[in-house]
């Protein structure tokens, strides 16, 4: 059986990741994202932090997934899987608007997986949309780039290793960051180069 390789890509700076806000599908690159995820595409796929050859690459509908595809050299087909946490209430609000007017409702976001305070999405049904869409590319045998959101690829990291989903807050990922998957069989493996 041929291996399944993954690439997930986050998607390249926002404006309101730059305010640290939650979420908005309509948000797209903002200039120093933009320009950063041309300077990787330029950087050549045989180098190192470039995604790779692809046989398929897919996206978040997104407008910021969807744009650093683009600026890659992409043409993704759009998973709704891959969508961001659907943050309800709190979509569009910043951290520290949230933390000023419902401190305790954030508290127990951050500390309990499995609540959405907020009326939207809880980590860990997050956690199972994405994985059941990670589950589905096992097997495939072939070469995937998903663009994708932060979060998302956080909690995707976490079910590929079966790791306790709490432990999501312990994997930092950045814009344009790389993680490389590989699937063997039934089972999924983080590969570091």
């Amino acid at each position: 059986m041929t291996a399944t390789s993954l690439r997930l890509v986050a998607h390249g700076h926002t404006a309101a990741q730059r305010r640290a806000r939650f979420g908005g599908a309509d948000d797209g690159l903002d200039e120093g994202g933009l320009r950063a995820a041309l300077a990787l595409a330029s950087a050549g796929t045989g180098r190192r932090g470039h995604p790779g050859v692809t046989d398929v690459c897919v996206s978040s509908p997104a407008v910021a997934a969807i744009q650093t595809a683009g600026a890659l050299g992409l043409t993704p087909t759009v998973e709704a899987a891959l969508s961001d946490c659907d943050y309800g209430d709190w979509t569009g609000r910043s951290l520290d608007e949230v933390a000023a007017d419902q401190p305790g409702a954030l508290r127990e976001w951050l500390s309990a997986p499995e609540t959405a305070p907020h009326g939207g999405e809880s980590v860990v049904a997050l956690r199972e949309r994405v994985g059941g869409w990670l589950d589905g590319q096992l097997g495939r045998g072939q070469r995937i780039i998903a663009v994708t959101h932060p979060l998302v690829i956080r909690v995707a990291v976490v079910h590929a290793l079966a790791l306790p989903v709490s432990t999501y807050r312990q994997v930092d990922v950045e814009p344009l960051a790389i993680v490389r998957l590989t699937g063997h069989g039934s089972r999924w493996h983080l590969r570091l180069r």
